[in-house]
C-alpha cells in the first residue's frame, strides 16, 4: 500500500507508534509526521565528544561499546546490564535496568550513536534512560562506512517518550511508501526560482546526502510556508470584500464636520491622511478591515473618534474596547473632553464596564440597547451576552496585542458585518505585520503633534553604581519642587517582602536589593521592587517622604483605581507607585518624569509605551531606567536601546532582533505561528514580500484555486479549520 499525505497514521504504523506520536506531537497523519522537520543535522564523526559532555544535559556520541556486565537486581527481579563506551577520549557507562536482551546486540566492538541525559555517579559519567542506534559496520565494507560518516544524522525535535532516532526511523517508513506530494507552488514560480518539487524537498530535508540537499529542500520548504501563509491572508482579504456592510458616509455640516471646524488646533499631515483613508474606507460596501499604529501620542485617539462621528452621522454606534477599567475611564473622559459640550451630549458617550455598579450598569446598557449611546466605551464587558446594540457599526480595539481573537470576535458578532479599527502604538515591524497582519489594511501615524517637549532617557545601572540610586529620588524630589508629578513603575505589587540588603544608602538607609539568581538573558530572578517595598521606602525618604504619594496596581478594586487616577491627573498627588496598569493610554501633561524600576524585567516596547506617558504637553520629559543587569547581557541590552532612541519603529526592529522569532507572533496569532516551521518572520522579510505578491497574483487569476489544486489542498492541510478562524478574526 502507498501513501498520501493525509493517510492515517495508524495505517502508516501501526496502533502502538502513532499512539506515541499522537501523544507526543499531537500528529494524525502521514502529512504531520513528515511535516516535523529535523532541528538540525550531524555527522557521524563530528557529534559531543565524550570527555566534553556537559552534566545535566541531553547529549548525543557517537562511540564503541568496550565492555558489557551484568548482575542481578537486589531489590526487583531481572538484571542490570552496565555497557561502558568510550570514543578514544573519554568513557562512559550506560545502564540498562531489566533488559538483559540488549546485551546480544551491544556486543564490545559494535559502533553507533548513543543519546541520553548526562549524570556522573562516583566519577564516572553515565547517560540516564540511554538510547542509541547501532552501525552496521560490521557487515558494511569499508566504502560504505566512509559514506556513512559523511551522510548527515537528521536529529529531530524529540521528546522523553520520542526519541530523535525513533522519528528517523518512522519518517523513513514512511518516505518508503510515499506517493508523488501535491505541489503547492505553480511550475512557472518553482522553475523561476530554481525550487525542489515537494516530494523531492520533503525526501532531501529527512534523507539527505550532503549539505547542499538540505540548503535546497529547506529553500523549497520556506518558499511552500510562505505562500501558503499569503494564500491564507490574501483569502482572508477576500472574504472581508465579499461581506456586505452599511455604507457610513459623512454628511455636509454634520457631526464630523462640526467637530472639525472646533477643534482648537491643526490635525498633523499623518493625522489627515490616515483620517481621510479611514472615511473613504467606512463608505466602501465591504467592511473595513484596519490597523491604525502610531506613537504614543501621535493622535490616534482623534482618528478614532473622527470615525465613530462619522459613523454616528447614519444613527450608526461605535463601541471601543479598552483592555483595562482604569483606560476606558481615561478614553470616556477624554473623549467627551474633545467632543465639548456641544457634541457630547448629542452622541451620549458611556461607559460600560464589568465593576460599575449594578444599577448604573444597567443604565447605560440600556442607553447601548436603545440606541441613545453613540459611542460605548468599555472593556470585556462589551462582551457579555447582556449587552446588546441597537445598530453597531464599528469597533475599535485599542492596544491590540493585549485582546485576544475570540474577544474581538465576539464583539463584531454584535453587529452586522461592522467596520473594524484597531489601534496600536506598539510599532508594527513590516514583516510581522506583512505575516501576522497580513488580513488588515495597515496605516501608520509618524508625525507627532507640534508642542512636544521631548524626553530625555538615561539608564542607571545599580549594581555598578550604587549611589545612582539615590541620585533617582533626588531627581524626583527635584521634578516635583519644579511644579511636576513623578511615576514609578514597578514589575510586580509586592517583591516578597523584599528587604533591602546592606549596600549603596540612598538617603533611607535602603539599597538596591541585589538580584541574587539572574536568567541567562541578565534579567533578575525575581523583582527587587514591589509597589508596596517602593511605597513604604519613598514614605522613608528625607526629601520624596514630605511629598504627596500614592500607590496604583491592578488588584485595587475599580473605582478606587479611577479615583487615584483622577486625583493624579488633577495634580493632588505629586508621585504615584504603579505597576503597569498606567502603561498605555493613560494622559497626565504635567507629569514630567517616569521611573522605571527593574527594567531589564521589562521589554523593548513596554518600557517605549511607559517613557511615552510623560513629556506628553510643554513640559520636557524625563526617564530612568533602573537596573542591576550586567554590561554586555541582552537584558541590559533591551534597556540601553530603549534609552539611545524615541523612535518607536526602530525599536520594533530592534526588539525583534533581541528576541529572535519566539514570542514574535503572539498568542493572538496562534493559528500563524503553528504553521510556521522553517519561515523566520525577521530572516525571511523579502521571501514574505514575494509569496504575498505571488499570492495575489493567484488568486485575481484563479480565485477558487481551480487550476493550483496543489496550493489548496496545501492551504487545507496547513491552515487548518481552528488556525483559518483565527486569522479570520486577528
Amino acid at each position: 500500500m502507498s501513501f498520501t499525505l493525509d493517510t492515517p497514521l495508524v495505517a502508516a504504523l501501526g496502533d502502538k507508534s502513532s499512539k506515541a506520536l499522537s501523544r507526543a506531537f499531537g500528529m494524525t497523519t502521514v502529512g504531520d509526521l513528515v511535516g516535523h522537520y529535523p532541528r538540525r543535522y550531524a555527522l557521524r564523526g563530528e557529534l559531543t565528544p565524550i570527555r566534553g559532555l556537559p552534566v545535566g544535559e541531553l547529549a548525543t556520541v557517537i562511540a564503541e561499546v568496550r565492555r558489557v556486565s551484568s548482575r542481578p537486581m537486589r531489590n526487583r527481579r531481572g538484571a542490570m546490564l552496565e555497557v561502558v563506551i568510550g570514543d578514544g577520549e573519554g568513557e562512559l557507562t550506560l545502564t540498562f535496568f531489566g533488559q538483559a536482551w540488549r546485551e546480544r546486540e551491544l556486543r564490545p566492538g559494535r559502533r553507533g550513536v548513543f543519546s541520553g541525559k548526562v549524570s556522573a555517579y562516583r566519577g564516572t559519567l553515565q547517560f540516564s534512560h540511554p538510547d542509541y542506534q547501532l552501525f552496521e559496520d560490521e557487515r558494511a565494507g569499508v566504502a560504505e562506512a566512509d559514506e556513512m560518516v559523511r551522510t548527515p544524522i537528521p536529529i529531530y525535535p524529540a521528546t522523553s517518550t520520542v526519541a530523535s532516532w525513533a522519528l528517523q526511523g518512522w519518517v523513513g517508513a514512511v518516505l518508503d511508501r510515499l506517493d508523488d506530494v501535491p505541489d503547492p507552488v505553480p511550475d512557472d514560480l518553482r522553475f523561476r526560482d530554481g525550487l525542489l518539487t515537494a516530494r523531492e524537498a520533503i525526501e532531501w530535508i529527512h534523507r539527505p546526502e550532503t549539505r547542499v540537499q538540505i540548503d535546497a529542500a529547506r529553500d523549497t520548504l520556506r518558499m511552500h510556508e510562505a505562500l501558503v501563509l499569503q494564500t491564507a491572508l490574501a483569502q482572508q482579504r477576500q472574504f472581508v470584500r465579499m461581506m456586505s456592510a452599511t455604507r457610513r458616509p459623512a454628511r455636509d455640516g454634520g457631526l464630523l464636520a462640526r467637530f472639525d471646524a472646533a477643534l482648537p488646533f491643526e490635525r498633523t499631515p499623518d493625522q489627515v491622511s490616515v483620517g481621510d483613508r479611514i472615511a473613504h474606507d467606512l463608505t466602501a460596501e465591504w467592511p473595513m478591515n484596519r490597523l491604525v499604529q502610531g506613537e504614543v501620542g501621535s493622535g490616534k485617539t482623534l482618528v478614532a473618534l473622527r470615525a465613530m462621528l462619522q459613523v454616528a452621522e447614519s444613527g450608526g454606534q461605535s463601541a471601543l474596547i479598552a483592555p483595562t477599567e482604569v483606560l476606558a475611564a481615561q478614553h470616556l473622559r477624554s473623549m467627551t473632553r474633545m467632543l465639548g459640550p456641544q457634541l457630547a451630549p448629542e452622541v451620549m458617550p458611556t461607559l460600560l464596564t464589568g465593576q460599575m455598579p449594578a444599577a448604573e450598569r444597567r443604565k447605560a446598557a440600556l442607553r447601548v440597547a436603545s440606541g441613545q449611546a453613540l459611542i460605548v466605551v468599555g472593556t470585556h464587558a462589551l462582551l457579555s451576552q447582556g449587552t446588546t446594540f441597537a445598530d453597531l457599526g464599528l469597533v475599535v480595539v485599542d492596544e491590540q496585542h493585549r485582546f485576544g481573537v475570540e474577544q474581538r470576535e465576539t464583539l463584531r458578532a454584535k453587529g452586522t458585518s461592522p467596520h473594524a479599527l484597531v489601534l496600536t502604538a506598539t510599532p508594527i515591524p513590516r514583516t510581522v505585520a506583512m505575516t501576522v497582519f497580513g488580513d488588515l489594511d495597515v496605516s501608520t501615524i509618524r508625525t507627532m503633534p507640534a508642542g512636544r517637549a521631548g524626553i530625555q532617557t538615561f539608564v542607571a545601572p545599580v549594581a555598578e553604581k550604587p549611589g545612582w540610586f539615590g541620585r533617582v529620588w533626588d531627581r524626583a524630589a527635584e521634578e516635583v519642587e519644579k511644579g511636576h508629578q513623578v511615576f514609578v513603575v514597578c514589575a510586580a505589587i509586592d517583591a516578597e517582602k523584599g528587604a533591602a540588603a546592606p549596600g549603596a544608602d540612598d538617603g533611607t538607609g535602603e539599597s538596591p536589593q541585589p538580584a541574587s539568581r539572574r536568567s541567562a538573558e541578565g534579567e533578575s530572578a525575581r523583582p527587587s521592587w514591589g509597589v508596596v517595598q517602593v511605597g513604604e521606602m519613598l514614605g522613608r525618604h528625607p526629601r520624596v517622604g514630605r511629598l504627596r504619594i500614592a500607590t496604583l496596581h491592578g488588584k485595587l478594586p475599580s473605582d478606587e483605581k479611577d479615583r487615584i487616577m483622577q486625583d493624579f491627573a488633577r495634580g493632588d498627588i505629586d508621585v504615584l507607585v504603579a505597576t503597569t496598569v498606567i502603561e498605555v493610554g493613560v494622559d497626565v501633561p504635567n507629569a514630567s518624569t517616569m521611573v522605571i524600576l527593574d527594567a531589564d524585567r521589562f521589554g523593548v516596547s513596554q518600557l517605549h509605551q511607559l517613557r511615552g506617558r510623560v513629556g506628553r504637553g510643554g513640559v520636557p520629559g524625563l526617564c530612568l531606567l533602573v537596573t542591576e543587569s550586567e554590561q554586555g547581557t541582552v537584558a541590559r541590552q533591551r534597556v540601553e536601546a530603549v534609552a539611545a532612541t524615541l523612535d518607536g519603529f526602530e525599536l520594533a526592529e530592534i526588539d525583534l532582533e533581541l528576541r529572535g522569532e519566539g514570542d514574535v507572533l503572539g498568542d493572538a496569532q496562534s493559528g500563524v505561528r503553528s504553521s510556521l516551521r522553517l519561515l523566520r518572520v525577521v530572516k525571511d522579510a523579502d521571501l514574505i514580500a514575494r509569496a504575498r505578491e505571488e499570492a495575489e497574483r493567484i488568486l485575481q487569476d484563479d480565485p477558487a484555486l481551480e487550476r493550483h489544486p496543489g496550493l489548496a489542498e496545501a492551504l487545507a492541510r496547513r491552515v487548518t479549520q481552528e488556525e483559518r478562524a483565527a486569522l479570520s478574526k486577528s
